[in-house]
């Protein structure tokens, strides 16, 4: 495995920690500022339409330098994001820390899913992918309950300045191991945007909203719904984030080892699985095995789909790859704005804390319909495509 996987896992380590985090500290924050638990929301709804904003600008930014380059400024820019939040006066400037720091978040994925790519043979893309994204995914199993934990005993601010520290790691890791892989050659804006005239990629990237956003709906507020319907007591919320953690990093393994083989009936199982344990999560909430388990289940059917979606956004990007793939990690965080606020806005019409699970199993189940339409589009351009050539020699015989 080459080194600068590792590099690459190291930043998005530090990235992961910093997005999932905020989960289970958000009564503490919202108790802080003296806002309410859904209005503490717009923490992860801000960050994530700020990795939708930044994934775009920050990759079209990067164009007219390396690409090693371009993930050192990102991961200083996410340093200075969360000194901002650890130290904010006010729920505004925390707000404003979060969006700073989200500005990195799409453009590193984006252009780490590139980088990662080109260091492997074609048939291991989706692997190599999946090993940048494994830092994401042991964040939620060590990072993410580690900063919860010393976030309810010592207080949320060290969590953030601690997440701060682990950029910096981050920084030097890629200044260390990622070669100083140069400019793709001929790479201009306008080049890349050709990508988006590919009507399966703008289905892959609707794919990855819907779906991902099923998974924000449910965890987005895991802590009230454990500790309100499921009986479980704060200090709990630490390890269930361990047993989502958990679920992330298996999900993203076998997604990783499956697409490159299998790419679509990996996404209609992954997605179908995540509608029906969402909507089961309504009722398994209320039993505290049961909401464990299930809480498991959504970190490996959500995660499962991470790379067979990034890989095929890259496959249909036909040569101009870097700024469909960072739009892509936009994608996944515009999900987790809108599963963000449909949630807070269920909870806020009284319809409970297990309310933004039925959110997350319609959109994934839409994501799913998505997936159908798309594979049989490309069934159909597949069939016309085979006509046009065993068409072509008959016309020429004709001719003569």
């Amino acid at each position: 495995m080459p080194l600068a996987l590792i590099a690459l896992a190291i930043g998005a380590f530090g990235i992961g920690t910093t997005e999932f985090v905020i989960m289970g500290l958000l009564p503490q924050i919202a108790g802080d500022y003296g806002v309410s638990i859904p209005n503490a929301g717009l923490l992860v709804t801000g960050y994530a339409l700020g990795v939708v904003i930044g994934a775009p600008l920050m990759t079209v930014l990067g164009t007219r330098i390396s690409r090693k380059t371009m993930l050192m400024l990102l991961m200083g820019l996410f340093v200075a994001g969360n000194l901002l939040s650890a130290f904010a006066p006010s729920f505004p400037v925390m707000l404003a820390g979060r969006i700073v720091t989200s500005l990195a978040h799409g453009a590193f994925f984006g252009i780490g899913s590139v980088v990662a790519a080109d260091l492997v043979a074609p048939q291991k893309k989706a692997g190599a992918i999946a090993t940048m994204f494994t830092g994401l995914t042991v964040a939620n199993i060590v990072g993410v309950p580690l900063g919860t934990y010393i976030g309810q005993a010592v207080g949320w601010r060290t969590t953030f300045a601690g997440v701060a520290a682990l950029g910096v790691v981050g920084l030097l890791g890629i200044a260390k191991l990622v070669p100083a892989m140069p400019r793709a050659e001929g790479a201009h804006l306008r080049r890349e945007l050709t990508a988006f005239r590919n009507p399966q990629v703008l289905l892959a990237m609707a794919m990855t909203v819907l779906g991902f956003g099923g998974v924000f709906a449910a965890i987005t507020y895991i802590a009230p719904m454990m500790t309100n319907v499921a009986g479980y007591a704060d200090g709990s919320v630490t390890w269930l984030l361990v047993l989502f953690g958990v679920g992330m990093f298996l999900g993203n393994l076998l997604g990783g080892r499956y697409a490159d083989r299998k790419l679509m009936p990996m996404l209609y199982t992954t997605l179908g699985g995540l509608a029906v344990v969402l909507a089961l999560f309504t009722l398994t909430a209320h039993n505290k095995v049961a909401a464990a388990v299930t809480v498991l289940l959504v970190g490996a059917l959500g995660f499962a789909t991470v790379p067979p979606l990034q890989k095929r956004v890259l496959d249909q990007a036909h040569g101009a790859p870097t700024l469909a793939s960072a739009v892509n990690i936009g994608a996944f965080n515009l999900g987790n704005a809108l599963a963000a606020w449909l949630g807070g806005m269920v909870i806020s019409a009284g319809l409970g804390y297990t309310a933004p699970n039925w959110v997350g199993a319609v959109l994934a189940a839409a994501a799913l319909l998505l997936a159908f339409w798309s594979a049989a589009l490309e069934r159909r351009d597949r069939t016309r495509e085979a006509a046009t050539t065993s068409a072509a020699p008959r016309h020429a015989a004709l001719q003569h």
